[in-house]
């Protein structure tokens, strides 16, 4: 009896000692536009459903809802879990945040297919969103995603690198 359980557990390891690094270049403002972007990070499942959101930068609450895949997914069904991840609107530059591979709950995650998405949306200004899926549990990989209107390179490190 005991044999199995101790299979069943090896099979539903936790893929947390795997760390996904995310680099988030912010451009200067396009058009002129001299306010900061909003942006927020955050996970999904194969299902694509939200597993941890790791970050929200904001001023006012009231442009939240211009991120609207994150606010659709994620931002609308708060129940404070945000609190630890909010922070101010950031100016340009380099920015680094990891994910240890955890649900929102903080409970480890099983390893498999994930994405990863950034999107930014700037007051009286445009919106961008960028994702990648990831492996966690496999290889470690580097991605470069292209910058947009909003954002600027974004790359996504799984494993040791």
């Amino acid at each position: 009896m005991k044999k199995p359980l101790l299979a069943l557990m090896l099979c539903a390891a936790p893929a947390m000692a795997q760390p996904v690094n995310i680099e988030i270049s912010l451009p200067e403002g396009s058009g002129g536009s001299h306010y900061r972007p909003y942006v927020a990070v955050w996970v999904e499942n194969a299902q694509q459903k939200t597993v941890k959101t790791l970050a929200v930068w904001r001023k006012e609450d009231d442009w939240l809802k211009d991120m609207r895949r994150w606010w659709r997914k994620a931002g609308r069904y708060d129940k404070g879990e945000l609190d630890a991840v909010t922070s101010a609107t950031r100016k340009p530059g380099q920015y680094r945040l990891s994910w240890d591979g955890t649900d929102q709950a903080g409970k480890p995650v099983a390893a498999g297919q994930y994405r990863i998405h950034v999107e930014a949306a700037r007051e009286h200004g445009s919106r961008s969103l960028v994702h990648q899926v990831i492996e966690l549990g496999g290889e470690p990989a580097r991605y470069h995603l292209k910058p947009t209107e909003e954002l600027g390179d974004v790359i996504i490190s799984t494993g040791a690198h």
